[in-house]
């Protein structure tokens, strides 16, 4: 393992997005989901923890080869006064950039327990494949 790869695999802090500058068009702090991605000869699988988005409110669009997720959290309304708190609530958002070598009208996506799991298949001339002697 190389020194980037074990940069990369580093752990993290809840991370907020910085503030671009203008109005905002949501309200709360919005926050980079933590990603884990696995690769196979198939293509990659990503999976993004987003605790508190529902299928409701979760958007992933493709544009210009750059995927977006973005989620948003549902504070609840339960008639309770918080007294004390530490967990910050906020919606998510993060963008990759896709490269040629994925069928971008194959992808699929899965949500369950605020784990976004993104299947993501290679094109088939990136796929390995095996050359037979004849």
């Amino acid at each position: 393992m190389t020194d980037k790869e074990k940069k990369d695999l580093e752990v993290s802090k809840k991370q907020e997005i910085e503030k671009a500058s203008g109005e905002p068009t949501r309200e709360g702090v919005v926050f980079v989901p933590e990603v884990d991605i696995s690769e196979s000869e198939e293509g990659l699988v990503l999976y993004a923890d987003m605790p508190g988005v529902t299928k409701e409110n979760l958007d992933i669009d493709i544009r210009e080869g750059v995927l977006t997720v973005t989620g948003t959290v549902e504070p609840e309304r339960d008639n309770l006064r918080l007294v004390h708190g530490e967990y910050e609530i906020g919606g998510f958002q993060r963008r990759f950039t896709m490269g040629e070598k994925i069928d971008q009208e194959k992808i699929e996506a899965k949500l369950e327990n605020g784990v976004l799991q993104l299947t993501l298949p290679k094109a088939e001339a990136h796929k390995p494949r095996k050359i037979t002697i004849s």
